[in-house]
């Protein structure tokens, strides 16, 4: 039998999280999710899934910017943000966390629901409910990471606006 794993939540390190609109998750969607593939699996099909699904895909223009400025309104408080890509149904970012990480989440989730409803005259379930999140083992790991988010939207055809770093 296979059971999700539970959020790893170590303050002062390294997230990768990932987190999907709610209109995002298809019936193509649950049925990843509730497949007997690896998480790694699970995670990388439905990414490519949603890479070219409009389903739930809100994040255009404006509501980019709002996305962005959401999570970046904490940065260095309860976390810092070191990439992040804000792909048309599903958000990616890097981050190392100072909290734990359900409140992170919860504030960054929470905040931009208000935020992008009011914005897009929606009311109701913005996000899909949980989100994947993975420790980043060491260097290597945070480079492939960093470069995933990075070239995310690019590969989907879409433009480097979408992305945020601290470094470029």
């Amino acid at each position: 039998m296979h059971t999700k794993l539970h959020h790893i939540n170590l303050k002062e390190h390294y997230q990768f999280v990932t987190f999907r609109t709610y209109e995002s998750v298809d019936e193509y969607v649950k049925n990843i999710q509730n497949s007997t593939d690896t998480e790694k699996k699970k995670q990388y099909k439905i990414d490519r899934y949603l890479d070219n699904s409009q389903n739930g895909a809100y994040f255009y223009e404006d509501a980019i910017d709002i996305m962005i400025d959401t999570v970046l309104a904490e940065d260095e408080n309860m976390y810092d943000v070191e990439i992040m890509s804000i792909m048309p149904n599903h958000v990616h970012i890097l981050l190392k966390q100072y909290r734990d990480l359900d409140k992170i989440m919860q504030y960054i989730k929470g905040k931009s629901a208000v935020e992008l409803n009011k914005y897009l005259n929606k009311d109701g379930k913005f996000w899909a409910s949980g989100y994947f999140d993975k420790a980043i083992r060491d260097d290597e790991h945070f480079v492939t990471v960093y470069n995933y988010i990075k070239n995310n939207a690019l590969k989907a055809g879409l433009t480097d606006e979408r992305v945020f770093s601290k470094y470029e």
